[in-house]
């Protein structure tokens, strides 16, 4: 059984080590330098501007997370230990019942994300070459 609340930022180094764990268990494509660029830009930046919403167990442990800004899933990260889980699944189920989610924004190197947001429900409907912080990282554009 897993529980969704709202983080305070007393949770956020919590957060920054499910979000360490999640991206090097999945992001390979990242650069070393890249993944300790956005970790810094994460509780200054990032977590402020979105809806933040945890999954945890039963027992407490913190399984994942996700940020929300508008209609948009700006974010959804998952333990290495709980993917597969439905941890993913309950946090995006979340976000598009409880918060109106119906657009999210996947790296293209990240196979899986997309796999998972298709399966979902998600269609591409656009492509930019950079991410937002004009690294060249090619985004998909998805939307229900």
């Amino acid at each position: 059984m897993f529980t969704i609340s709202t983080p305070t930022v007393a949770a956020y180094p919590q957060l920054l080590f499910l979000w360490e764990a999640s991206v090097r268990a999945t992001h390979h494509f990242l650069k070393e330098e890249d993944i300790l660029f956005y970790k810094q830009q994460l509780a200054t930046v990032y977590f402020p501007q979105v809806q933040l919403s945890c999954a945890y167990s039963g027992q407490g442990d913190l399984l994942g997370f996700s940020g929300v800004a508008g209609n948009n899933l700006e974010m959804l990260f998952v333990s290495p230990d709980a993917r597969g889980k439905g941890v993913g699944r309950l946090l995006l189920e979340h976000a598009i019942r409880e918060q109106g989610v119906s657009k999210v924004d996947v790296n293209e190197q990240n196979g899986q994300a997309l796999g998972f947001y298709e399966h979902a429900g998600f269609k591409i409907t656009g492509r930019s070459e950079y991410d937002g912080q004009g690294k060249p990282y090619p985004i998909l554009h998805l939307a229900l």
